[in-house]
């Protein structure tokens, strides 16, 4: 078994670890120190929001290395909880981090902070920088 943190990445992270201050996070991807754990649904996401924000092409290559990466592991949803009202949309990153039992999820939503209140599923979710505090620890 892996001792890699195993962490969901929400879109909005990806997208600012792809170009910015915040490329150690790809760094860490594509360097195999962390294991990814993604959907289908995720995947779309992030070819959407990459092709949006950065180009098309970027947007493909990203996503082909990603299905590529062995340490990237696609995971199956059996159970959808439907734990964030207030952007239903995001809920794909908790459903995933709870099928793959995963260490973290990674977010810099505010959304996701009605979370917290839960005592039950407990999920460990974290802003970037506060994530990459963990995984230099790692």
């Amino acid at each position: 078994m892996s001792s890699r943190l195993r962490v969901v990445i929400d879109t909005n992270v990806l997208l600012v670890s792809s170009y910015s201050k915040h490329h150690w996070l790809f760094k860490l991807m594509i360097g195999k120190r962390i294991e990814v754990c993604i959907t289908t649904e995720i995947l779309s996401e992030y070819e959407e929001v990459l092709g949006k924000h950065l180009s098309e092409e970027t947007s493909k290559s990203v996503i082909k290395l990603l299905l590529e990466l062995d340490n990237v592991n696609q995971t199956n949803i059996y159970y959808k909880y439907d734990l964030i009202k207030a952007n239903a949309d995001d809920n794909k990153f908790v459903d995933c981090y709870l099928a793959a039992n995963c260490d973290y999820l990674t977010t810099n939503h505010k959304h996701f902070n009605i979370l917290k209140q839960l005592d039950f599923p407990i999920i460990n979710f974290l802003k970037l920088e506060e994530f990459k505090e963990i995984a230099n620890r790692n």
